[in-house]
């Protein structure tokens, strides 16, 4: 049998986005919550899915919902993430709230978004999982929040030439892109924290 904790601590090495996924109560009052078990399924025709615990008083929203939408959040948006990861508090206070084509509660600022139609659920283990056919989205130029071994990050691209120029630490010279004095400094203090 798998240890537990160092299971968990094994499945927190796969670096995953955070996304708030919303859907309607029967009474049409909004549902929302935190999830990192999001996954694209299937181009054509276009369906996602995500997973909720058995155990989560949201289920029975979910289970109901004919429509429900994921929320990619963007790297500023970890207050929101950690609102909607908190129990028993009105997620939604304060929010401007309207829905999505698909008839699910909007969250503004997201890096992505996905209006889905529900259309299967599996029982997985201690998880009911989601399937949902997306018949609307949207995107934006945003960083996307990153969850990582039990924190929140952020991605780092590899550096281009012009990134570099611009931040002053290389310049292109007729041999080719050269560090500049500051580059070269940063280089030997990366150099010498790498060595310790």
């Amino acid at each position: 049998m798998f240890d537990p904790i160092a299971f968990r601590s094994a499945l927190g090495s796969f670096a995953t986005g955070v996304t708030i996924v919303t859907a309607r109560d029967a009474s049409g009052a909004p549902v929302g919550l935190t999830a990192n078990s999001f996954n694209s399924v299937s181009l054509d025709p276009p369906m996602v899915l995500w997973s909720l615990s058995l155990h989560s008083g949201s289920l029975p929203v979910f289970r109901d919902a004919q429509n429900w939408a994921v929320h990619v959040l963007a790297a500023d948006q970890q207050a929101m993430s950690d609102r909607f990861a908190t129990p028993a508090i009105d997620k939604f206070e304060g929010l401007s709230l309207g829905d999505g084509p698909e008839g699910a509660p909007l969250i503004e600022g997201c890096a992505a978004r996905f209006g889905c139609r529900a259309r299967f659920e599996y029982e997985g283990g201690d998880h009911a999982i989601f399937l949902g056919e997306v018949v609307d989205f949207d995107r934006r130029e945003a960083e996307p929040l990153i969850y990582h071994g039990g924190q929140y990050g952020r991605i780092m691209r590899a550096p281009t030439g012009a990134d570099l120029e611009r931040e002053g630490l290389a310049e292109d010279t007729a041999a080719g892109l050269s560090l500049t004095d500051r580059g070269r400094d940063l280089l030997r203090a990366l150099e010498r924290v790498a060595k310790r």
